[in-house]
């Protein structure tokens, strides 16, 4: 049986193409960027395959049917009926849903609903989701939830101090995100060091970026919040802060509640904090050269290690312990210095391993999917 996973983010289209089986084997990946515009582009890896090319993908259902189309023109697979199963990456499932899903009609009318959780993320998912049962509707469709994971937290963890109805009637609590990967690396390591009871925490380091707790593989506390704009500062979110701050920006600015969130997700951040850039490859370049900028990507650097050493510090309380550090996500596998600082801030803590892991989001969902009748 051969799975296809879809990731769609916010401008862009993660596929992969896997043979099933107790570890489900890699066939094929593609990546669709910067959907919508002039600089999209199509990159495909295969066996004998290596394209990189102009993508004319102007929305994400263009970018869905672009990843069958390559697919069958590098002869990947010879017809779309080879591809039984296709697993999307839902960002929100909500208190729905606490494992993945096939997508039916129900399935569909629940995850529109909870896009007002999500509103940045479940709609890209959604119209992935429509584009797929287009294009290929005798395919199983399985929805795998970032917020799945976190199923397992308990109460004291996923509960904010406000009145209890804004949970009970409003669903507001903590959900977590990242969920898919932290779930991947976390079980990676309890396989590599043999051990099933492991007090693991793991920090996902990317554009996107939150920290997650767990015992033997379950999760007791993460980073995000009711959104994924608490936690750490990221490229661009702010990450917590005082909630008197989120009023006093609307009232110095003038902001209504949209462009508010539009701030906070878009102005904030590792880019806010620098001056000049939210990537942290950018940000350690500029480090490293003596210029008006050097001092700010150099606090930058320093101020995001803190907020990592201090959120790890904490969770250890919690955990009672650590047995692993896992850093995992785009700037967790290379950003060496940032690793290096924070790990510098935790010598105090007794004996742990500190492992990198990429991430693995699409083999996770193959792996989950493959498991739903």
């Amino acid at each position: 049986m051969k799975i296809l996973t879809l990731n769609c983010g916010s401008s862009s289209l993660k596929f992969e193409l896997f043979e099933s089986g107790k570890e489900p084997k890699s066939i094929a990946s593609g990546h669709i960027d910067r959907i919508g515009t002039d600089k999209c582009k199509l990159s495909f890896k295969a066996k004998y395959k290596d394209i990189s090319s102009k993508s004319k993908a102007k929305t994400h259902k263009a970018a869905v049917k672009e990843a069958f189309e390559t697919l069958i023109k590098t002869e990947t697979i010879k017809d779309k009926k080879e591809i039984t199963l296709i697993s999307h990456r839902v960002v929100h499932g909500g208190e729905l849903y606490d494992k993945p899903v096939k997508i039916d009609a129900k399935v569909m009318r629940n995850l529109l609903k909870l896009s007002a959780l999500a509103p940045l993320h479940n709609p890209i998912n959604i119209e992935g989701i429509r584009a797929a049962k287009a294009i290929h509707p005798k395919a199983k469709n399985i929805a795998v939830f970032d917020t799945s994971y976190y199923r397992t937290l308990p109460e004291k963890a996923y509960l904010y101090a406000i009145p209890r109805d804004l949970y009970e009637k409003h669903a507001i609590r903590r959900y977590g995100f990242h969920g898919i990967n932290h779930e991947y690396v976390t079980n990676k390591a309890i396989k590599q060091l043999k051990k099933k009871n492991l007090k693991i925490i793991s920090v996902h380091l990317g554009n996107g970026s939150s920290i997650t707790a767990s015992v033997g593989g379950k999760a007791l506390e993460t980073s995000m919040g009711y959104t994924p704009l608490e936690g750490l500062p990221m490229g661009t979110r702010s990450g917590t802060i005082d909630p008197a701050i989120v009023l006093q920006i609307q009232k110095l600015k003038k902001l209504n509640r949209d462009k508010t969130e539009d701030f906070l997700n878009h102005e904030c951040g590792l880019l806010a904090l620098s001056g000049f850039s939210s990537d942290m490859r950018d940000i350690y370049q500029t480090s490293l050269k003596k210029g008006p900028q050097q001092k700010r990507a150099k606090e930058t650097i320093g101020y995001l290690s803190y907020q990592i050493a201090k959120i790890t510090a904490s969770y250890t309380a919690i955990l009672g312990g650590l047995d692993v550090l896992v850093f995992t996500g785009g700037m967790g596998e290379k950003a060496f210095y940032v690793r290096e600082k924070a790990l510098s801030q935790l010598k105090h803590l007794k004996r742990f391993k500190t492992l990198v892991i990429p991430a693995d989001e699409e083999y996770q969902m193959a792996l989950l999917s493959q498991k739903i009748k």
